[in-house]
């Protein structure tokens, strides 16, 4: 026999986050409110009613998997198929944009029972108090389980750091805010309990939650500094990747602020560098970037997918060792010695926002890793010339 479970309006507040969508961040992080990942036990169906609370852009199945955490969107989508999910007492479609006051029920299957296994994973953390904890994340590290990857994430780490974290998101995902994409680096934020997870969470809904990254591009853009203003939405033949899009083909808003911090005007091939494509099919087809390097500093203002890096790209200067969005893998050979970087060359730099308890405001900031150091260095070494720009010289329009 099916249950009902009523799921409190303020808990279903769409966000303008999201439509976004998460491949590992999505690269870039996004605001994670409630969703229903666990339920009381049951063996069979349970029913989950949800109320709109504005009108929303996300499609019906969209709009269900970033509440019931445990479906994905082909399961979702299934459910959809089977008439097993209504909106105002008729069978809803994949793709209605439900609007405010619709009342969605589902029939779900009961969520799987899988436990999160605590791994002694690193942690590096800035910043830790009763309510909350900022760590630098690591390349090469998901953050919670997804698609059948139940080890190794930030997850994983964290029930073995520490036992209490915020349940709003679930068992799943104990005390996840935010994400960041599994090879961008830097500052994240851990929610302790579920006060501090709601307010911080209202803060990444509003926006106000500032932060700021660092990228090594290809090429060095012809403004100091500036404000891309392109709408962002999935690529129409690769499904991992996402692109600039009008409106009338899936793009949403997505607006990102640049500034050159430094330059590096090298010969890349005289400096001893290889620059070389990604493995994936599509990566053959991106065209070669330009001459030269650009330490660039990126303040998104909104928080779609990718979108530092797809801003970048479509301004004809990817981010080094992108290879899906045109950046090359780089090695560098000198002195019988060879380094190799071969993933974005994105870091979460600094985040600031409102601590949840004390009401003060925090600027956390989370130092550049080593292999991201070591390339500036040799980026400076092999470029006599590289340039600092002058912040009087920036342009933001």
């Amino acid at each position: 026999m099916s249950q009902a479970y009523e799921i409190p309006d303020e808990e279903l507040v769409e966000t303008p986050l999201d439509d976004v969508d998460f491949d590992e961040s999505g690269e870039d992080d996004v605001a994670i409110l409630p969703v229903v990942d666990a339920v009381p036990d049951t063996d069979g169906p349970r029913e989950l009613t949800f109320r709109a609370g504005r009108n929303l852009t996300s499609r019906l199945d969209k709009y269900l998997v970033d509440r019931i955490g445990y479906l994905s969107r082909v399961e979702v989508q299934r459910l959809i198929k089977e008439k097993v999910v209504t909106v105002n007492g008729r069978p809803g479609k994949s793709s209605y944009n439900p609007r405010e006051n619709d009342v969605i029920v589902v029939s779900a299957p009961p969520p799987k029972k899988n436990e999160i296994e605590p791994e002694d994973i690193p942690l590096d953390v800035i910043f830790e108090d009763e309510h909350l904890l900022a760590i630098n994340k690591q390349a090469d590290l998901i953050v919670h389980p997804a698609r059948g990857r139940w080890h190794g994430t930030l997850v994983n780490g964290l029930v073995h750091y520490a036992k209490q974290w915020s349940t709003v998101r679930g068992a799943h995902r104990p005390g996840i805010l935010h994400r960041l994409d599994k090879n961008t680096t830097g500052v994240m934020l851990v929610a302790k309990t579920d006060e501090a997870h709601w307010r911080l969470g209202r803060q990444f809904e509003n926006r106000t939650i500032k932060k700021t990254y660092l990228a090594i591009a290809h090429g060095i853009p012809q403004l100091a500094g500036d404000i891309i203003d392109m709408p962002i939405g999935p690529d129409a033949y690769v499904r991992e990747r996402m692109g600039v899009r009008k409106p009338q083909h899936g793009g949403k808003s997505a607006i990102t602020q640049y500034q050159i911090e430094e330059s590096f005007p090298v010969d890349a091939q005289a400096a001893g560098f290889v620059l070389s494509k990604g493995t994936h099919a599509s990566d053959q087809n991106h065209k070669e970037p330009p001459p030269g390097f650009s330490l660039i500093r990126l303040k998104p203002l909104t928080g779609r997918t990718h979108q530092l890096r797809v801003h970048l790209s479509y301004r004809g200067h990817p981010i080094l060792g992108d290879t899906m969005y045109g950046g090359r893998a780089v090695e560098h050979h000198i002195d019988g010695q060879t380094r190799h970087f071969a993933r974005q060359a994105l870091h979460a730099a600094e985040i600031s926002f409102v601590h949840p308890r004390t009401l003060q405001q925090l600027t956390l900031a989370a130092p550049l890793p080593g292999e991201v150091l070591g390339l500036l260095g040799l980026l400076r070494a092999v470029g006599a010339n590289s340039q600092p720009v002058d912040p009087l010289s920036r342009r933001i329009s």
